[in-house]
């Protein structure tokens, strides 16, 4: 997460009118908007391999796979963000224009700036959605996936690391090993 803008807080329309003029992403958390920092070359290699594999697997389907620029809406949280990459299979998000509201997936790839945001506050806005079956966070500098599953009441975390197992994403049906989050960085 970026940082607060110095502003009284702003009611969700005045936001959204307000964010379709910047020229960079900003998320909004109850009045509150906060700026997005920018991505290191090693986040947006694995945010767009993901987004590629889902979206090519789901090809077809009556699901959509987004990348980055779409808003995510967590009414419960009163609050936008801007995920990595998510997917929503709900008819209700195929006439959304400015933000998803059901998503099945959705995707974090973790930085040095918003990696205990992701795995706390970001995660606990994100259990609000009712709609929501799996939270894929995805760690670039122990190349691992940790995959959170809903299970009734709770949450299930399955992980798999390096040449692991694939873990087997319930919500789409795709089975995902972290050589191919992973596959376009150096080592």
């Amino acid at each position: 997460m970026g940082h607060a803008q110095e502003a009284a807080p702003l009611a969700r329309q005045a936001y959204l009118d307000w964010e379709a003029e910047q020229p960079e992403k900003h998320e909004y958390i109850a009045g509150e908007v906060f700026a997005m920092v920018g991505v290191r070359r090693e986040h947006a290699l694995v945010a767009g391999a993901l987004y590629a594999r889902l979206r090519s697997h789901l090809k077809g389907s009556r699901c959509h796979t987004y990348v980055a620029d779409m808003k995510l809406f967590v009414a419960a949280a009163d609050a936008y963000f801007y995920p990595d990459v998510m997917v929503t299979c709900d008819e209700r998000d195929r006439r959304a224009e400015l933000a998803i509201e059901h998503p099945r997936l959705v995707v974090e790839v973790l930085s040095d700036a918003t990696a205990a945001y992701d795995r706390g506050d970001k995660f606990a806005a994100y259990r609000k959605l009712a709609d929501l079956q799996e939270y894929l966070i995805v760690d670039i500098d122990h190349r691992r996936l940790e995959l959170y599953r809903r299970e009734a009441d709770h949450w299930l975390l399955l992980e798999s690391e390096g040449d692991g197992a694939a873990l087997h994403l319930q919500s789409v049906d795709l089975h995902l090993r972290p050589t191919e989050a992973f596959e376009d960085l150096e080592d």
